[in-house]
């Protein structure tokens, strides 16, 4: 380690691969590189879970699909990161501007550098990690040795031997049943498919807990591909029934890549099926915040949409209206019309259901929150929230972190 120049390794590797980097030593930074200009680290949120990481090699994602990656090199931690194959959303980088403490000054700044880091998958992240690990610990590791876990793929090995052995005892029955089965998906993707459109989480969930088993088409002579190639099949399915139902293309789709790309780094029955059912959740989730009414126009969905992609700023209604191509006046008598509502109370509605996610699951203050949230000032902030939430913002966030 001694003959080894952390640094210049770490300032080569981010000058070739786009992405920034940073080393630790006894968990505190010691040297970071980034070719791309950003006034904040973004790993500043999910430094303890990547802390925890203590293998030689690994990686993190976070929950917007954003990867680290971790050699581990005692007392050295390196970690490469942030990257992602798909561009990142616009709102996701401001949030995450917001976690970090970014000014406000900076925000624009902090959202173009992010755009600007090289677009990379996770499998050319990990074989950097393995080049890294290689110099340090003299450790000769491949994508099979951090991405595929033995256990796992032993337990798989022994059911599908099981199965054969089986099939060969009992292949006359198994033909019999094979050629009595018949294709029961139409029905279920139907009915999955016209859920997500309408964004009806409540009838999901009903029919998540009663749904019959599934006899799809073979698409893979291995389980686990299978899986995932099923996965793939219902991400295009709800991907393109959330669009039907009002979700912005470039959100949907983009979605649906960073889904599919995670399922290819889980080898695990439970595992699939368990992001399977968070996928198809929060596509319809993400429906039913922009479906105001039974019937929403293509009008109401496209105000919701446009909410929803600012809701880090003021959303000035003038300025709402000329992305509409209406006058103020026919948009907001339109919007009434529609959802009896104003689109100032669907407005600051919306903003007070961030605003709780925020006090539940972050420890920002209320003036941090109200000045991300574009209100002109704390008081107003909680005016608008005690009128939605029917608590204050410090009450609510007593309430659900006690």
């Amino acid at each position: 380690m001694e003959t080894i120049d952390l640094n210049y390794l770490c300032t080569v590797i981010s000058s070739l691969s786009g992405v920034p980097i940073r080393v630790f030593e006894n968990n505190k930074q010691t040297f970071y590189y980034s070719i791309v200009n950003l006034p904040k680290d973004p790993i500043t949120p999910y430094k303890t879970k990547i802390f925890d990481i203590v293998d030689n090699v690994g990686y993190f994602i976070t929950p917007n699909f954003n990867y680290y990656g971790i050699v581990n090199c005692p007392p050295h931690k390196i970690v490469i990161g942030p990257a992602r194959q798909t561009e990142n959303n616009e709102q996701n980088l401001k949030e995450l501007a917001f976690r970090c403490d970014v000014p406000s000054d900076d925000i624009d700044d902090f959202v173009s550098g992010m755009k600007s880091i090289v677009k990379m998958p996770l499998n050319s992240i990990m074989q950097i990690l393995c080049t890294i690990n290689y110099v340090l610990n003299k450790e000769k590791l491949s994508l099979e040795d951090i991405m595929i876990y033995d256990d796992e793929q032993q337990n798989i090995k022994e059911i599908l031997e099981s199965d054969r052995a089986n099939q060969n005892f009992n292949s006359d029955l198994a033909e019999i049943q094979s050629q009595q089965a018949t294709h029961n998906t139409l029905a279920l993707e139907q009915t999955l498919v016209n859920i997500v459109r309408k964004g009806d989480t409540a009838a999901l969930r009903e029919w998540i807990a009663n749904a019959p088993a599934v006899r799809g088409g073979t698409l893979a002579s291995e389980q686990m591909r299978q899986m995932k190639n099923m996965f793939i099949v219902t991400a295009t399915l709800v991907s393109r029934a959330a669009i039907r139902g009002g979700m912005d293309i470039e959100d949907a789709l983009s979605l649906s890549d960073a889904y599919i790309q995670k399922c290819e780094l889980v080898y695990s029955v439970d595992r699939i099926t368990n992001l399977q059912y968070h996928m198809v959740l929060d596509y319809t989730e993400r429906v039913e915040k922009l479906r105001l009414g039974k019937s929403p126009s293509k009008l109401v969905t496209d105000i919701s949409n446009y909410v929803q992609h600012h809701l880090s700023e003021p959303v000035d209604i003038e300025t709402l209206a000329k992305a509409m191509y209406l006058s103020r006046t026919r948009l907001s008598v339109k919007f009434k019309e529609e959802t009896g509502m104003t689109l100032t109370d669907f407005i600051l509605k919306e903003k007070t259901e961030e605003a709780k996610r925020l006090l539940r699951y972050t420890d920002k203050t209320l003036p941090a929150i109200s000045a991300y949230l574009g209100f002109s000032s704390q008081s107003h902030f909680s005016r608008a929230f005690r009128k939605y939430a029917e608590f204050s913002p410090s009450e609510y966030r007593k309430k659900y972190n006690s």
